[in-house]
């Protein structure tokens, strides 16, 4: 057994190679396993050198001149998912810059050398060249705090005792004022705006909604306005103070002043496709600099242009100017020339009328072809136009693939977000089971041979489909870092897994049928089809034992089949080349063999 897997586990029969099958024409899973990926991309103060962290079987912090040829100044930093990643930041005098690992803030030269460990915390931004405000948690709080390049004691930012989180620190212009995003605990379902004196602690808000929630602040160049995202009138308009700026129906997010003061950068997104915008700052009128795919991390730069991250379901992630070059791009000759399949739209009535969206892959040959539905993690997230090599791996075999953003996705405003509040594994459950309807009604699609896969909250998501499905529309599913019973995944997550878990659904002692209703673990019985299950031993969001719980009621009942892997090394995605090629390989196995 390779050292990258713990558990290897089966009961029933274990999925056989099909002898009779080739490999797909122009994909392999050791390339998309390591294809890097560019994010989390910061400037420096005179906006001519980038710096951003590229992911591999570590997460490494690169810095280049922008259309230079960038320089890794970290070895050996631990891997994280991009999603969850902290950007690195350059000092204003351009010579040191600030990251973490391990949950340690650290230092290192621009010009390279030894990095140095400065204190346990996260999320550092400058404040000055002998300053940073970073985030430090204790106990079930994240607070603010101001720490000394040459002094490790930090001190808290803000003079309050309200109960909740802060983090999203920006500097004012002069320093002398910090804006962040503040979440209290009271009121899960909102965020606030607010500003502390550096000097003093005193702190004002800005922006607050009850029930609703605000993101990114950004200071104008002057200090004097602040913008920010809000969700009050249904989408994530932009806002400069109390003035609305925006209502173009549409997400907006990481707003950037221009240096003079007229203008507004901010990601905008529709329907999961994120196009670069440029705002009048008087008038909230909008030019569209580059469209998407999906843009991320966008900074103006010192000559007028856009440099941001860049992908799309045929372009694997890369750095590119908004006028159109690309200056970074590293994912290898055999992914970036690989034919991609076509991204479609498509939406289809759920169970109560609701139109469910979603994309679509198909393989370009004769049908009629397997298919594989695909709900996404969160669930506040969603599957956009972003590149998926794993999903065009398998599309290039012959399986049609079907991403379908069931309620409680982003994109598609505030209400389509909430309808899941509630009723997490219920209703949006019926969405993915709609999901295998809609395919089962398209031509060139074998309606008889579909299978249902997700990690995360989409693993949750394929345990409760092929449990309370009387139908039986699936022949098997898979099972990725998923929960099997939100009352004990309560008990056992981390804080940030917790408290969006309560956010959407109350707390257990006050919503314990709702907890039960959407936990499959008590209805595992009614299950027919086989599983894959896997799980990192690592996993602080959702805790392996939700797998080892899952495996020992199916064990109880008898007559199941499945298999169980787990990988000693891995978190919360398997984000290591060898676990994750392991675990692929298992699920094309898995697939070919029960969709025969």
């Amino acid at each position: 057994m390779a050292d990258w897997v713990g558990k290897d586990e089966h009961d029933g029969v274990r999925a056989q190679p099909r002898k009779d099958l080739e490999p797909p024409p122009h994909w392999r899973l050791d390339a998309v396993a390591r294809t890097p990926r560019p994010h989390s991309l910061t400037l420096d103060a005179e906006r001519r050198r980038m710096l951003f962290v590229q992911d591999g079987d570590t997460s490494e912090v690169h810095v280049a001149e922008i259309g230079g040829v960038p320089e890794r100044l970290t070895a050996g930093r631990d891997p994280v998912a991009y999603w969850d990643d902290t950007p690195a930041r350059i000092s204003p005098d351009g010579g040191t810059v600030a990251y973490v690992d391990g949950g340690h803030v650290r230092l290192v030269a621009t010009a390279g050398g030894p990095p140095r460990k400065l204190v346990e915390g996260g999320a550092p931004v400058w404040l000055g060249n002998d300053r940073l405000v970073i985030t430090v948690e204790r106990g079930d709080t994240t607070r603010l705090a101001v720490v000394g390049v040459d002094d490790p004691w930090p001190r808290r930012l803000a003079h309050t005792r309200d109960k909740g989180d802060e983090g999203e620190a920006t500097v004012s212009p002069d320093g002398r004022k910090v804006a962040f995003t503040f979440w209290p605990r009271e009121d899960l379902k909102r965020g606030e705006i607010r500003v502390a004196d550096v000097a003093t602690g005193e702190m004002r808000p800005v922006a607050s909604t009850p029930g609703m929630m605000v993101r990114h602040p950004a200071w104008s160049p002057d200090g004097e306005s602040l913008a920010y995202a809000s969700e009050r009138t249904g989408f994530y308009e932009l806002y400069v103070g109390d003035r609305q700026l925006t209502s173009a129906g549409a997400d907006h997010a990481e707003p950037e002043w221009h240096r003079d003061g007229t203008r507004i950068l901010a990601v905008r997104g529709r329907r999961n496709r994120f196009e670069l915008v440029s705002l009048a700052a008087a008038s909230g009128e909008a030019e569209v600099l580059a469209s998407g795919g999906t843009w991320s991390a966008p900074h103006w730069t010192a000559d007028g242009d856009v440099v941001g991250g860049y992908e799309d379901h045929a372009t694997p992630p890369e750095l590119r100017l908004a006028s159109g070059r690309t200056l970074h791009a590293p994912a290898p000759r055999a992914v970036r020339n690989a034919p991609h399949a076509r991204l479609e739209d498509v939406s289809f009535t759920s169970f109560d009328g609701l139109e469910i969206p979603g994309f679509l892959m198909r393989p370009e040959r004769p049908g009629p072809v397997p298919a594989i539905v695909y709900p996404h993690g969160g669930p506040t997230d969603a599957y956009g136009d972003q590149w998926d090599g794993h999903a065009q791996y398998f599309v290039d075999k012959g399986y049609a693939f079907l991403a379908p953003n069931f309620r409680g996705s982003t994109g598609y405003g505030r209400d389509f977000e909430r309808a899941e509040h509630g009723v997490w594994g219920v209703d949006d459950a019926r969405d993915c089971l709609a999901a295998a309807d809609h395919l089962r009604g398209l031509d060139g699609i074998d309606g008889d041979r579909l299978a249902i896969f997700g990690g995360s909250y989409g693993s949750y998501m394929a345990l409760v489909c092929v449990t309370d499905d009387p139908e039986h529309r699936f022949r098997c599913a898979v099972a990725k870092y998923g929960d099997c019973d939100i009352l004990t995944s309560w008990a056992q997550g981390d804080r940030e897994g917790v408290q969006d878990l309560e956010r959407m659904m109350g707390h257990p002692s006050t919503a314990r049928e709702a907890y039960r209703a959407g936990s499959p673990f008590h209805r595992l019985a009614n299950v027919r089809a086989p599983l894959l299950i896997a799980h990192g031993e690592l996993d602080p969001r959702v805790s392996p034992k939700q797998s080892e719980q899952l495996v020992a009621e199916l064990r109880r009942l008898g007559g199941k089949t499945f298999e169980y892997v787990t990988y000693p090394t891995e978190a919360h995605g398997l984000l290591r080349a060898a676990p994750q090629i392991d675990f692929y390989e298992r699920l094309e196995r898995f697939l070919d063999w029960h969709l025969l």
